[in-house]
């Protein structure tokens, strides 16, 4: 690997030993370069580094368009105001995700429906959408959880002779594939997002990839005030000041400073992904003597994870120590984190729609008992070994 611009780690609160974080982002000297060309460029906001980005990626993940923006929650946003989404429509995604997810169905005025997961794979479950599709289902956001695809295909499957549009959510998927597609070229729209804890990052960033010119048009055109004409080719030597506003847009473009740290990142996203997954390796192989205190995360046949999170489910005895071996990490200076909180038991979705619990049994329990160990590029073998053994230790104990 690259070496790295930083070294070393947090010192633990004791000062006994260095802090293992449960997520630190892979930045390089490349990295650093990249952006430094783009302050000194003359221009930082959005322009002809991000159209750069756009097209590296169209190539990397084999889609037709590609539309750079501020966030992944951008992406999911736009797509639903470009198809037209609003009051009086329902869209259905999982409650086992983040709540952009949510919020920007309601942001555009239309109705959350939540679907449960699948028990097995934590992953949306199509059975379970298809019971919660109605008259007024206009769309479906399929989540990829932690990295691994989601069952899409078999989603669009079901959307399609409906007319109900696919929008795979795939801020935890970059690099991940079913039947040798990546991520990205299946669905009709699919949402990246490159925030600081995912597998490539410019900080804050999403992109949106579909096969649709029109749409991807509207996007692009929504995602800066609805003007019609970017800043930078106004600007730029033979450029005219000209413009019109086609429609009321938003403010939802990336900047060229954080399309100069994707493209760097991007053209690393495979080796990240080669140290991500063997890591997830390593961290099966020595859990499975466990045995059946803990559920370990499955690849599906004929999909290719990300591997963007290591989600170990404590099981059998042990299942309800989940927040006290977290609590034991973290005093043995190892973070860890739990994805997610399901979103009917936030206070928001309980008050807005009544949930009381027990709505979607199966994203219950994985909330319950699920523990996300640390997992990115620069963690060292010894690091891994360390995570290893405080795990199974505290899993042990507090079983017995």
């Amino acid at each position: 690997m690259t070496a790295d611009v930083t070294a070393g780690g947090l010192i633990g609160a004791d000062g006994s030993q260095e802090y293992l974080a449960f997520h630190r982002p892979w930045i390089t000297d490349e990295d650093v370069t990249a952006v430094t060309r783009a302050l000194r460029s003359g221009w930082l906001t959005h322009g002809p580094l991000c159209q750069e980005f756009e097209v590296a990626f169209v190539s990397h993940v084999g889609a037709r368009r590609a539309v750079a923006l501020s966030s992944g929650t951008a992406a999911l946003h736009l797509a639903l105001v470009a198809l037209g989404i609003g009051p009086g429509d329902e869209v259905v995604t999982t409650p086992l995700t983040f709540c952009a997810c949510a919020h920007v169905i309601e942001h555009v005025g239309a109705e959350p429906v939540f679907a449960d997961v699948d028990p097995r794979t934590m992953q949306i479950d199509p059975a379970q959408v298809e019971r919660a599709l109605t008259p007024r289902t206009r769309a479906i956001i399929a989540v990829d959880y932690g990295g691994h695809p989601c069952p899409i295909e078999e989603i669009m499957t079901m959307a399609g002779p409906r007319g109900i549009a696919v929008i795979q959510d795939a801020a935890h998927s970059l690099g991940a594939a079913v039947g040798g597609r990546p991520i990205g070229s299946i669905a009709g729209i699919t949402a990246f997002s490159f925030y600081a804890t995912k597998n490539i990052t410019t900080g804050e960033g999403g992109m949106l990839t579909t096969g649709d010119g029109a749409l991807a048009d509207r996007v692009e055109r929504l995602r800066l005030h609805g003007i019609e004409r970017d800043a930078w080719r106004r600007y730029r030597q033979g450029g005219t000041w000209r413009y019109d506003i086609a429609e009321a847009g938003f403010k939802a473009n990336m900047t060229d400073l954080q399309a100069a740290l994707g493209l760097s990142q991007l053209r690393r996203e495979p080796e990240a992904r080669t140290r991500r997954t063997a890591i997830a390796a390593r961290y099966s192989e020595a859990l499975a003597g466990l045995g059946n205190l803990v559920e370990l995360p499955r690849v599906q046949d004929g999909m290719r994870p990300a591997w963007h999170l290591y989600p170990l489910r404590l099981a059998g005895a042990a299942r309800l120590a989940r927040d006290q071996v977290a609590d034991d990490l973290a005093g043995l200076g190892i973070g860890t984190s739990v994805h997610f909180v399901p979103l009917h038991l936030t206070s928001h979705f309980r008050t807005r729609s009544g949930f009381r619990g027990g709505e979607f049994p199966a994203c219950e329990d994985a909330c319950s008992r699920v523990l996300s160990l640390p997992l990115y590029a620069e963690l060292s073998d010894k690091d891994v070994e360390r995570v290893i053994t405080a795990v199974t230790g505290l899993i042990t104990r507090h079983a017995g």
